[in-house]
């Protein structure tokens, strides 16, 4: 992996993107507002309507392994772009992933739910100095969670997380429902660029599966990880009020976290790398070289 990986967002304002000598430039005019090695990008996120951008820095920005995230007339995520040879044994690893028995899967999902649950009562703990039981829901969970353990712990979590009883996550809402889609919509796309890498294809997933869905083992992956996006949501609208705008400084907000570093074996690791040690272990999992996914704690 590149020594430094950076997410860049581009929505305040048109702009002219360029690849020049491996390089993606920005532009507005001919004033060159930035540069930086296309390797170093690993999701770019475009969601001002007048930006333009050629062939050549779609294609570049698949070779370098990178992630292009497309976003709507709101400008939240609304598409990904991965590499479709990000890995020299994609055809090898799309086979596994055909012949994965459904128990494999369903063992797999109990750890990601886990995995989730357990940054949820960790980040209640961390705010709110109770964790309203989700540890303990945790340990309920079983393969292939047929209580919906995960489903339960959410009901308990969202009102506790913003101290306020009536919240409901609404994927249409403005405000902190918002936000979190903006945030999980970046997340994604982190998410997606290591299955790639990891040479999984992004539709098979182990439990999402969704005929209109290309990313459901994205999907799957992914939540471990949302708790880092609703900490910084959180944060967010404590200090500027649940209706905040997802304006430019709470972009830079969001996707602070996803750039950070974590403890994870004795050392600390960019997210990136906790990601694609999460995907790779996905494939030795199904290789049946290990039994368990490294799905790391995330809150701290």
């Amino acid at each position: 992996m590149p020594a430094i990986e950076r997410i860049i967002d581009i929505s305040e304002s048109g702009a002219r993107l360029q690849v020049r000598h491996e390089n993606l430039v920005v532009l507005r005019g001919e004033e060159k507002l930035g540069s930086m090695p296309l390797e170093e990008v690993a999701v770019l996120v475009v969601s001002h309507p007048a930006v333009t951008y050629t062939q050549a820095v779609l294609s570049g920005l698949m070779e370098a392994g990178g992630a292009f995230v497309c976003c709507d007339a709101r400008r939240m995520p609304n598409g990904v772009l991965l590499p479709l040879d990000g890995h020299h044994l994609h055809a090898e690893r799309l086979q596994l992933q055909l012949a994965a028995t459904a128990p494999t899967k369903k063992r797999a999902w109990q750890q990601v739910v886990q995995a989730k649950v357990r940054n949820q009562a960790a980040l209640l703990e961390k705010l709110r100095g109770d964790d309203g039981g989700l540890a303990a829901l945790a340990e309920r969970v079983q393969s292939g969670d047929p209580k919906n353990v995960e489903a339960q712990a959410a009901r308990r979590y969202w009102p506790l997380l913003f101290a306020d009883e009536g919240f409901r996550r609404d994927r249409d809402a403005e405000g902190a429902n918002a936000l979190l889609n903006y945030g999980y919509g970046v997340l994604r796309g982190v998410v997606g660029r290591a299955i790639a890498a990891a040479g999984l294809h992004p539709a098979l997933g182990i439990h999402h599966h969704n005929r209109y869905d290309a990313f459901s083992l994205a999907d799957d992956l992914m939540e471990p990880y949302r708790p880092l996006v609703d900490h910084a949501v959180a944060g967010w609208v404590t200090a500027h009020g649940m209706l905040a705008p997802v304006d430019k400084e709470a972009k830079a907000a969001l996707i602070g976290p996803l750039m950070g570093r974590y403890p994870a074996g004795g050392e600390t690791r960019s997210f990136f790398e906790l990601v694609h040690a999460a995907a790779v272990s996905l494939v030795q999992l199904y290789q049946g070289e290990r039994k368990s996914l490294v799905l790391g704690d995330v809150i701290y």
